[in-house]
Order: structure tokens, then sequence, then C-alpha cells
């Protein structure tokens, strides 16, 4: 049996289709799921505060192992408490491994059976991560959850490379749960595969035998159109441990997160509500506003009624000053509105659950955004 820092408690599943209420506790608190991680890359979610972070409901906090590694490194967030003191954030963090990167910075990334060797962004320094080396990283850091290596491909990509790297991603998840010394840090394994339903399954499968806390479904939001992730996720979720969580990474826009809770999936992050914001595009369950377009020069009404973020307190007109006038307040604002957002979705996607009527709240919903 792997060591494992966390427990997930399966509630409900709506009795129509896969959709699942449940709870993962860390030893930072518990999570409510299905739950939307904001993404912290290098310790804080882009021109936000942990306070403001907290206040628009989200649980969880994503960060990534490659960029902390860069910079400050793994010994100084130590040395300064740990990742949750190093950040300001007192509730659970998860932290990815590398493996997007090497799909991500592939132009500066070369791959052996050993490890992904990185060229560094930031000064041309080389920083190697082997699956040991990646686990250590994310020990030092003190993350409640750690992702394992995975080798992630750009999509499409013919059948023998997926194959490499799948196969390549079970090998290195093997070593990953090998190298775990923590007894207070969990480990997500990462199922890969590519378009093939097949692989999926057959990495799914592989994994589950090792018996890790988690599952992620990785390599997806990468080139892929909206009805092959659909498709894959079709085929993979089943073949996940009914009894661990189950996570989409990457993804995405707020209807993607309800089709993939209507397919099974618990847990997602996305750059998405935080980058858009800092573009003055806000979403609502009106569909998305672009608040540099000249029409809401004077318009008077928040960006969605009924809403209690900080931007919501302002007019669609003083938003869209902010962004002509180059002002920080604007990023700052729109970005907040976006999670609380994503994180009001998400609550009133676990309390359609809660009552059977997950089906129906997905149909409004799509329905809403569609006429917006």
């Amino acid at each position: 049996m792997a060591l494992s820092a966390i427990r997930f408690q399966l509630l409900q599943t709506d009795p129509r289709c896969s959709a699942r209420r449940s709870t993962l506790h860390t030893p930072h608190g518990p999570v409510e799921l299905p739950a939307f991680m904001p993404v912290g890359t290098q310790g804080t979610v882009k021109a936000l505060t942990a306070t403001m972070v907290a206040d628009s409901g989200a649980q969880m906090m994503l960060c990534n192992t490659y960029h902390l590694a860069l910079r400050p490194g793994e010994a100084v967030v130590a040395e300064l408490g740990g990742l949750h003191t190093f950040a300001g954030w007192q509730g659970p963090i998860l932290t990815d491994s590398g493996g997007f990167q090497v799909f991500s910075l592939g132009q500066n990334t070369r791959v052996t059976e050993e490890a992904a060797v990185f060229r560094s962004h930031i000064d041309g320094s080389l920083l190697e991560l082997s699956p040991e080396r990646s686990i250590a990283i994310q020990e030092r850091l003190g993350s409640d959850i750690a992702m394992v290596l995975d080798h992630v491909v750009a999509l499409p990509a013919p059948d023998n490379e997926v194959r490499a790297a799948n196969e390549r991603t079970v090998r290195w998840a093997a070593r990953c749960r090998a190298a775990q010394t923590r007894s207070d840090q969990a480990q997500f394994a990462i199922v890969q595969g590519g378009l093939s339903e097949t692989m999926r399954v057959e990495c799914a499968e592989q994994l589950a035998d090792l018996d890790f806390p988690g599952y992620a479904v990785g390599g997806l939001s990468v080139g892929e159109d909206e009805a092959d992730r659909n498709r894959i996720l079709d085929a993979t979720c089943p073949a996940l441990p009914a009894d661990k969580p189950r996570y989409l990474m990457g993804v995405g826009k707020p209807h993607d997160l309800l089709e993939a809770i209507r397919r099974g999936i618990d847990m997602f992050d996305c750059v998405m509500p935080t980058r858009n914001g800092r573009n003055a595009l806000a979403f609502t369950d009106e569909g998305t506003i672009r608040l540099r377009n000249l029409k809401h020069q004077r318009d008077t009404r928040p960006l969605e009624e009924g809403c209690g973020c900080p931007a919501c307190g302002h007019s669609r007109g003083y938003l869209r000053h902010l962004f002509q006038a180059r002002e920080m307040l604007g990023p700052t604002l729109v970005s907040a509105h976006n999670l609380w957002y994503y994180q009001r979705l998400m609550a009133n996607a676990r309390s359609a659950i809660e009552r059977g009527r997950f089906l129906e709240f997905y149909q409004a919903q799509m329905d809403r955004w569609s006429n917006g």
C-alpha cells in the first residue's frame, strides 16, 4: 500500500451520469469536490493576494516545481518555512511535477529514460529533472499533493511517439512512488496516451496497479479539439479507481469543467480565469464580457448582478477605464471576479449533484452561455 497523507471520501454519484460529490481530506484541511484550483505557478496567483484568492472560495492552490526550482530554489523556500508559509497560503497546495514543461518548453528540453533536461528560460543554465529529483524538490517545497513526473507530448503525434511517452510515464511513476520519503505528502499519478482510447485505458490500468492515492488525466488541452477531449475522458474515467480522486490537468473554460464533471472528474486547474482577467475579459453566466469594447464606456452595471467580488462593487464603465488607463487595479479586480465566478460554478455543481439534479443544472447553464 502506498504512503498517503490524504483520504478521499466519496459522498454521492449522480444517478443519471458520472458526476461525483466527494471530500478530499488533506494535512491542510478538507477540499470539497468538484473543485477548481487557481494556478499560483511561482507561489502566487498573478495579481492577487492569498487573502483575495481565499475570499473567492478557492480551497486549494497549484504551484509549479520547475519554476520554483529555478527561482528562488527549493532550498530557499524550505528555509523560509516551506511553500505554505512562503506563499502565505494555509490551505492545501498541489505541486505540478515539471512534466508539462517537457511539452511547453520543448524547444529547450531533452528527454532521456533517466530524466528531462531543461535549459532554463531565465539564464540558460541546465536543470535536470529525473523522477527522483522532481519528488525530492516537491518534498522540500512541502506541498500536500505532489504530481509524479510524466512525459507530455504535443498533439496530434504519431502513435509510436505517444506509446513511447506513455510507457516512460508509467516507468517514471513507479520511480516517483519508490522515491517518496514524506508521509505527510501524497502523490498523484498522471494518465497519458494522447488521443488513443486504447493507450489511455492501458496507462490508467497500469498506474492503478501501482496504487497511488489519486490520479490525473494529463496531456490534454495541448491542441486537441473539445470532442476529442470528451471522447478520451469517456474512455479514461471508467478505467480509474472509483475510490480515488480524479484530476483533469490544465482545463479549462467554464463549459469544459461541466463537461468533465459529467464524466466523473473531481479536480481542475487552469490559468484561464486569471490570464483572461488580466486581459480585460470577464466570465459570467451570460457569457464573456470584453471590457475594452467601447459599448462598456458608459455602462453603469456591474459585471454580474449579485456577485460579491471586489470588481462587482464597480461599474463596467469604471473597470473599462482602468484597462484603458493601464491601471494595475483593472487586472486585479477582473482576475478576482473570474476566480469568484469559477468557485461559484463549482459550488453550484456540488449542490446540484447533492440534489441528484446535475444534468438539469448542466443543461440550464449551457443554455445560458449559448444564449448570452
